[in-house]
């Protein structure tokens, strides 16, 4: 069965936005993308580069993790903001929103019903692992799904903003098991950890 992996920026004090949900790694953000930090990402996660940047860095690779990506709608206005309607042609492509009626961009498949029951149905196809980019909404919607924590942590704190998982109801703790770990020289750490089994 395919596996659900939220792969995540993230502040020291566990935010991965602003307030106003903005791009937090654009000219007004708090993420700094810094030389090292950039070529963990070519060399381990290509796929999770938007295509757009891709092609900037010439980057042809297909990665070997994910084949899918999910995104919030928040999330995905971010792009649409940028001009970019598919930040991920190389990928299969799903946004979650009940106010898009019509998808900006052939590619892109938009979901209006229950998340959870998407993500069981993908879960069941073939393929490869399936990437959550975010947001908060969506991740805190599939929490219950979730096989894997990627969390790129940013030696950042701002305070207030966009929690990892948002929109949770009540206390619902669920253990995770550390499987691997990169911390690079710019400060930021790459923190794997895999969901325990019950």
């Amino acid at each position: 069965m395919r596996k659900l992996t939220y792969f995540v920026a993230t502040t020291l004090d566990g935010f991965i936005a602003g307030p106003d949900g903005g791009d937090p790694t654009g000219p007004d953000g708090f993420f700094t993308v810094t030389p090292d930090y950039l070529e963990h990402l070519v060399t381990h996660y290509p796929e999770t580069l938007p295509g757009p940047a891709r092609e900037a860095l010439g980057i042809t690779a297909t990665g070997t993790r994910f084949d899918t990506v999910l995104e919030g709608r928040r999330s995905y206005q971010v792009g649409l903001d940028a001009g970019v309607a598919d930040a991920y042609p190389h990928l299969r492509h799903l946004v979650f929103s009940r106010t898009l009626t019509e998808a900006p961009a052939p590619a892109v498949e938009l979901v209006s019903g229950d998340p959870v029951a998407r993500v069981r149905e993908l879960k069941a196809e073939a393929g490869g692992g399936i990437w959550l980019v975010g947001g908060a909404e969506l991740a805190g919607a599939l929490y219950p799904e979730i096989d894997e924590l990627v969390l790129k942590v940013n030696p950042v704190t701002v305070g207030a903003g966009l929690p990892v998982f948002a929109g949770k109801d009540g206390v619902n703790p669920r253990t995770f098991t550390l499987t691997g770990h990169t911390v690079l020289a710019g400060g930021t750490a790459f923190l794997t950890y895999a969901r325990a089994a019950a």
